[in-house]
């Protein structure tokens, strides 16, 4: 559950999406991302993310440091309220950045156009080849999207710690979640139904009392990152053998804060 730029298989993938207003931020979008990658490709590879906002920078990147189960725990408290039955409440300006964030050299472009020239810039060991025709389809189908390419090598891809970044959102009132498939280096089909092996999981810090579940982080954690992690979780876990429609997964905020997950939807580019 990935676009990556060549031949790969992902498993195990954890997505996290979270609302909140930051104490030096305003309102922003939390989003966290890990996998189990192996890269299939003759040479490096990268995963590809389409981030709902206008400009991202290094410094939204957020550091887990070791907090490497920041994701995993968020899952356990969701599976532990499964287990005992608990039920919720039902910048314009073209750039491009290069910098290295735990095992991945992170390639960040407001247009997919200023990716050829800028993996100058990528290290050799992770300097993926770029199929043209996959960045035409980032230009189209996602305009006012950032796009990061996450480079790794295969023995980085073994110990590759959670992504984890904040961004002012497109929409402050839809949560959205990277979702797109494709493993081949080239673009998505967009009317395929793909297999899903991953968790979907979803936070807002205007939360009612009793809402979700609660997550326990370590009490030792950094103040810097605890700051962007929720106090309580809601999730779904789309697996089993399932296939669904390309595409990302969405939900409007109110729906989640009603806890109806039955509103999460595949959501599928508007430009094609």
């Amino acid at each position: 559950m990935c676009i990556s730029a060549g031949e790969a298989a992902f498993s195990g993938t954890i997505l996290y999406c979270g609302r909140q207003h930051h104490p030096l931020h305003g309102l922003i979008h939390v989003m966290g991302y890990q996998n189990t990658a192996v890269n299939l490709a003759d040479g490096p590879n990268a995963m590809l993310l389409h981030l709902p906002a206008r400009q991202v920078t290094p410094e939204q990147f957020v550091s887990v440091g070791r907090g490497g189960d920041v994701l995993r725990r968020m899952v356990t408290a969701v599976e532990a309220a499964e287990d005992d039955g608990i039920d919720w409440m039902d910048g314009s300006s073209r750039s491009v950045e290069v910098f290295e964030h735990d095992v991945y050299t992170v390639l960040l472009a407001s247009d997919p156009t200023l990716v050829p020239a800028a993996l100058q810039q990528v290290p050799f060991r992770r300097r993926p080849a770029i199929d043209p025709d996959l960045l035409r389809f980032y230009a189209d189908a996602f305009p006012d999207h950032t796009i990061a390419l996450c480079c790794f090598d295969n023995a980085d891809a073994r110990r590759a710690k959670p992504l984890l970044l904040w961004y002012p959102p497109l929409d402050p009132d839809r949560l959205v979640l990277p979702a797109l498939d494709s493993h081949t280096g080239g673009p998505p089909d967009l009317d395929a139904e793909v297999p899903v092996d991953h968790w979907v999981l979803l936070a807002t810090d205007q939360s009612p009392v009793g809402w979700g579940v609660p997550v326990e982080h370590p009490p030792n954690m950094r103040h810097s990152l605890r700051t962007f992690l929720p106090d309580a979780v809601v999730g779904r876990h789309f697996g089993d053998g399932r296939a669904l429609l390309n595409g990302d997964f969405a939900i409007g905020h109110d729906d989640l804060l009603a806890g109806d997950l039955d509103r999460i939807e595949r959501l599928r580019p508007t430009h094609r």
